[in-house]
């Protein structure tokens, strides 16, 4: 249980009280009933101190020893869970992130499939490489970026002249049924665009995974946000396969702020409040005086 353990040696000498007035008078006292004892005796401390109590953080970091994490942690151990979220926004983002390590592997994935696609690529691409992503992404997804209408035709057709010629006539001929030899890039890529949508999804659906694997990244070399066209349960699934938990709470930490102050939260709270313990400690004074400003009155009648 927290005690004040700057309580009676403070008071008494702030309050100017003689060791043995003090032991006879205010030795089963709270330091609440002292102060009160003394102000309405006129002691000018004692009205300074009541006063103080609700306005100087240092008093009060004095007071209840707040340097001390045990006690931090004791105070927060009263609170509930809407309470402690209060804290959080008073603490470095990088003190909030290290309670993502509370969480299992499992849950941090699914947490993070919730957020915006941009925010499952971000962290993707702080574990993975481009070049790593679309390699260990599974065919169906390469077949929905390359199929996807958010893509304009007219750039894929541009990518598609940098397969190997070979390739692109294979495909062609495989879909039309027509020779495709003697044709260059430029020539192959006009076809391409000529086919009906059934068939052009076919050809491009056709490529041998290299190939598919090859304009995929050219195209999201060009533009980033096209990453976003994957599945996020597709990241996921490459995270857990390919990462230990360690290693993905590092990659999370490019999530913005607010995403992971709102999966700290999640946590029980018990683990809650030893994150919080981590914040500045009159930053921690200042919630607590200005937030829950009962709290230090029913601390001070302990």
């Amino acid at each position: 249980m927290l005690v004040v353990n700057a309580d009676l040696e403070y008071i008494q000498r702030f309050l100017g009280i003689s060791p043995t007035t003090f032991q006879t008078k205010y030795a089963l006292k709270t330091v609440d009933e002292i102060i009160e004892a003394e102000a309405s005796q006129g002691n000018q401390k004692a009205i300074e101190l009541a006063k103080e109590l609700t306005t100087n953080i240092n008093l009060v970091i004095k007071l209840f020893e707040l340097a001390d994490t045990n006690n931090k942690l004791e105070i927060l151990s009263e609170m509930s869970s809407q309470q402690l979220a209060e804290f959080l926004p008073e603490m470095d983002d990088e003190d909030i992130h290290q309670g993502l390590f509370f969480f299992t592997q499992d849950k941090l994935l699914k947490m993070l499939e919730r957020l915006p696609m941009e925010q499952v690529v971000k962290t993707a691409f702080e574990l993975f490489s481009q070049e790593e992503i679309v390699q260990l992404m599974p065919d169906d997804q390469l077949n929905k970026f390359l199929t996807s209408t958010d893509i304009d035709k007219n750039k894929i057709l541009k990518h598609i002249q940098s397969i190997p010629e070979e390739y692109v006539a294979q495909v062609l001929e495989q879909v039309t049924g027509e020779s495709m030899e003697g044709m260059d890039s430029i020539e192959l890529s006009k076809k391409f665009g000529e086919l009906n949508p059934l068939e052009y999804k076919d050809a491009l659906t056709g490529f041998q995974p290299t190939q598919k694997q090859q304009l995929v990244l050219s195209l999201g070399k060009e533009h980033n946000e096209w990453f976003q066209l994957f599945d996020a349960h597709a990241y996921t699934k490459i995270m857990n396969r390919e990462k230990h938990q360690p290693e993905l709470v590092k990659g999370m930490s490019v999530l913005d702020p607010e995403h992971i102050e709102n999966m700290v939260k999640e946590l029980p709270n018990d683990l809650l409040s030893i994150v919080i313990t981590q914040i500045d400690t009159e930053k921690f004074a200042y919630v607590l005086m200005y937030k829950f400003p009962e709290m230090i009155a029913n601390l001070m009648l302990r």
